[in-house]
């Protein structure tokens, strides 16, 4: 969440303590049993110079979530061969989500167990379509290459989406004990083939 407020390197260090606090405690305690006293303490900012950055615990967590998702996009964005055709690059970006969700699975842990309560849900629900939009672009622009049948791309960005996710949740939850390359390459796989690609190939047990 964009406060408008200008912070001096100090002051960013001082946030991002904060926000690195905040989702080690909501991963461990859960949300609604995490205070602001146990966030400050932790982080070791005064609560007042909290409410400077975070009026609201709620806040925090928005702010959580959206640097988590930039980071995310990042990581995406990067893993991209921009010279690559729009099939290839929704297969990195696929690979690139996988390992990222891996890597931060705590993080994702405790997006799975606080969906149900409603302050978060809405938190989480806001920009919920940024990573849609992103496939649903390439989903078109491979349409537009024929590398893709037509068809409504919201739908196939879905199901890139819901792979992502499935996997990744799976892996979390111990469903699936493989090594997370070999995942990752997998699901980019399946993705390509959902899409009209090659077969995929399962990752070793």
């Amino acid at each position: 969440m964009s406060d408008g407020r200008t912070h001096t390197e100090q002051g960013l260090e001082r946030k991002h303590q904060l926000l690195e606090a905040a989702a080690t405690l909501f991963s461990t305690k859960g949300y609604s049993n995490t205070r602001i006293a146990d966030i400050c303490a932790s982080a070791g900012v005064a609560k007042g110079l909290m409410y400077w950055y975070f009026p609201t615990k709620e806040s925090l967590f928005a702010e959580l979530v959206r640097t988590m998702r930039l980071q995310l996009r990042r990581a995406q964005a990067a893993a991209m061969d921009p010279s690559a055709d729009a099939l290839t690059r929704i297969r990195q970006g696929t690979q690139a989500s996988v390992v990222f969700m891996a890597e931060h699975r705590s993080y994702f842990a405790l997006l799975d167990v606080e969906r149900a309560d409603d302050e978060v849900a809405g938190v989480l629900r806001a920009g919920s379509d940024v990573y849609a939009d992103d496939v649903i672009r390439l989903v078109r622009e491979a349409q537009a290459q024929r590398l893709i049948p037509d068809g409504d791309p919201r739908l196939a960005a879905t199901g890139v989406l819901g792979a992502v996710s499935s996997f990744s949740h799976a892996l979390r939850t111990g469903s699936l004990a493989v090594d997370v390359d070999e995942l990752a390459e997998f699901v980019g796989d399946w993705v390509q083939r959902a899409l009209g690609g090659e077969p995929a190939t399962a990752p070793r047990t």
